[in-house]
């Protein structure tokens, strides 16, 4: 893949993150900014089969599905690791049908600049696109939720933790965290 067409007017690919990503970011960059997404919100819309999940107990993972606003951090790489980045983002995001990559405009909130972000939002055709659950459904998934990565509630559980490292809240994973039962 050319990622010229990719790369931002100043000559780096950025990369939205707003979940696994911002724990777990799995590639090089150089650095990170909190940034403001408009037109799309983070929510728990994508059922998972493999990664929090089995076919038979699904978890749940985080989408950005339209409407509202969505912060988080985005990645800043440099040019000469944009294919290798982009490489391994086509195969942890898109491997499961779920997702699109788009490329849309965030704001840099630690400068205000406009940047065009690699970004995956929720395919609402996808079989596994769940939409809004109520908060009590989305954590009785999560609570059940195992696959190859893990628990899903420590997918959870992570996303919130971070997000409140960088001084965000997000009142829709708060809810559904608060639902969950103590682990022990």
């Amino acid at each position: 893949m050319d990622p010229a067409p990719l790369l931002d007017t100043d000559g780096f690919l950025y990369v939205f993150g707003y979940g696994s990503l911002i724990w777990k970011p799995g590639f090089a960059f150089e650095a990170t900014h909190p940034a403001l997404l408009r037109g799309f919100h983070r929510r728990f819309c994508i059922w998972s089969h493999r990664y929090r999940g089995t076919p038979e107990v699904p978890g749940l993972v985080l989408g950005l599905d339209r409407g509202g606003s969505c912060r988080g951090i985005v990645f800043r790489v440099a040019a000469s690791r944009a294919a290798e980045v982009l490489a391994y983002l086509e195969e942890r995001e898109m491997s499961g049908d779920v997702y699109h990559r788009r490329l849309l405009p965030v704001r840099l909130l630690d400068s205000g600049a406009i940047r065009r972000a690699v970004t995956f939002v929720a395919d609402r055709r996808a079989g596994a696109y769940c939409g809004p659950l109520p908060p009590d459904a989305a954590a009785a998934a999560i609570a059940r939720g195992h696959g190859v990565m893990g628990p899903n509630r420590d997918y959870l559980l992570n996303t919130v933790s971070h997000l409140r490292e960088l001084g965000l809240r997000d009142a829709g994973l708060d809810r559904i965290a608060a639902l969950l039962e103590p682990s022990g």
